[in-house]
């Protein structure tokens, strides 16, 4: 059976690496061949979607899936590498931590734990945070007469993992950033909206009066 396990080096005992999508590389392993007199049978192939400007999750599941892996070993997995794996029926195991040969002995013991589902957001694994704030303040504060300033600055150049169980790396996968930064836009989009419609009742009401 061939498994793959995310890596930060080509080597059979290089630190198994918690990222998915942007890790260094993908070490492919046949726990099968492995014995008394036989050494762990593995191909180390450094990640072609490291550098990928967008969609790191699913370039990288796409060539371990066309690699013929048939588990995957990670720490985090994001949404999009998730559905890619799902679709070609790979199921995927977390590791919380040790080198690669560390990683392949505890799935060979089935001591891994396999996930139903994504277990980090999209576009976790970009760094630390994307540093644009998105201050959209929109300067309507009334005091102490109408108290209701529509400043939304959403100042996002620390972004922060979200908080995962302790057996979990904080670290995660990464996807697409254009994704990340149309989906926060959306949102500060949404909550402005909304602001509007409050504020638009709001003096309706202060009209009536």
């Amino acid at each position: 059976m061939k498994i793959v396990i995310t890596s930060t080096g080509t080597e059979i005992d290089a630190a198994a690496s918690p990222v998915f999508g942007r890790c260094p590389a993908y070490v492919f392993v046949d726990i099968e061949t492995e014995g008394e007199n036989h050494p762990m049978q593995f191909e180390a192939v450094e990640n072609p979607a490291i550098a990928a400007s967008g969609g790191a999750g699913i370039q990288a599941a796409q060539f371990i899936v066309e690699h013929g892996a048939q588990a995957v070993v990670t720490g985090n997995v994001g949404p999009n590498a998730f559905n890619v794996f799902q679709s070609a029926g790979v199921p995927i195991y977390l590791f919380g931590g040790g080198t690669v040969r560390e990683a392949a002995e505890a799935f060979k013991a089935g001591e891994l734990q396999s996930v139903a589902d994504a277990n980090v957001q999209a576009g976790m694994g970009m760094g630390g945070g994307m540093g644009r704030g998105m201050g959209r303040g929109m300067g309507r504060g009334m005091g102490m007469g109408r108290g209701m300033g529509r400043g939304m600055g959403m100042g996002l150049g620390a972004a922060t993992s979200p908080t995962l169980p302790a057996s979990q790396p904080a670290s995660a996968p990464a996807a697409s950033r254009e994704e990340d930064i149309a989906t926060l836009k959306k949102t500060a989009d949404d909550l402005q909206n909304q602001l509007a419609e409050v504020m638009a009742r709001l003096d309706k009401l202060q009209e009536e009066e």
